[in-house]
């Protein structure tokens, strides 16, 4: 099992303030999130140098988040549904050049998509269909990801995460168990999705919030989740999502005394 790290509160960061420790701690890769420098098409050949440029010298091996934050899959709004497709299309292309696999987030219902839901899950399935083309196309696993629990977000339930991709085969899942226990399915998700996953994301919480804390610093049984993730999950990449290197290391260490 290789274990690589994130933080989406260092991404606003320099690469080469920051990445080396990723190493330093020990960790074989860095999931970089794209979301954090991202606004727009033309950041990417802004940030992609220092980005290879961290990866060459440290020898960390890499797997991308896309970017999320005023993108909406399943928006009504046809400008910002074409301009979500159109640029994660893009980033897709480009995140390519160094992953394998690629994170996605699912979309979320706005105000008039709760009015007509059958409409935004068209609009959303329509879209990952799109997304899944763009990673054929670019020779790349697009994973969507189960979301933490925040009201109208797709994705929060296990059955229908796995529906999305049923109905996609192109999209495969990236599992996130932190996030699980937010919405207190962590079981039902190791049944049902664990077994699917091609990714995997894993931090502590209480079972409230998606506090990103090392494993053993909040709530969840990692006694009853380990053995289960290491039964069920097929992929070979976990990654840790922390708030730093040196958090990370706390989680690493949990890790390898089961991997």
């Amino acid at each position: 099992m290789k274990v690589y790290f994130a933080s989406s509160r260092c991404s606003l960061k320099n690469p080469e303030s920051w990445v080396a420790g990723i190493a330093d701690a020990g960790f074989d890769g860095w999931e970089i999130s794209m979301d954090g420098w991202f606004h727009g098409v033309g950041d990417i050949p802004r940030q992609f140098p220092s980005i290879k440029k961290m990866l060459k010298e440290t020898g960390l091996e890499s797997s991308v988040h896309l970017p999320f934050s005023g993108l909406n899959p399943a928006s009504l709004n046809a400008d910002i549904w074409n301009t979500t497709v159109s640029q994660l299309s893009a980033c897709i292309d480009h995140a390519a050049e160094l992953a394998d696999t690629i994170v996605l987030h699912p979309g979320y219902l706005e105000p008039n998509g709760r009015e007509v839901t059958s409409v935004a899950w068209n609009h959303h399935k329509k879209a990952l269909i799109r997304l899944g083309e763009a990673a054929e196309r670019a020779g790349v696993i697009v994973a969507i990801e189960n979301m933490p629990n925040l009201a109208d977000f797709y994705c929060r339930d296990p059955y229908e995460l796995a529906g999305f991709a049923d109905e996609v085969p192109e999209i495969s899942i990236t599992f996130d168990v932190g996030h699980a226990h937010t919405n207190d399915n962590l079981d039902v998700f190791c049944r049902v999705v664990l077994p699917r996953a091609d990714h995997l994301h894993i931090h502590d919480n209480y079972g409230k919030y998606d506090e990103h804390l090392p494993l053993g610093n909040g709530s969840i049984d990692w006694k009853k989740i380990m053995p289960k993730i290491k039964a069920g999950y097929q992929g070979d990449i976990m990654v840790v999502e922390g708030r730093t290197p040196a958090e990370g290391m706390i989680s690493l260490h949990l890790i390898q005394e089961w991997f």
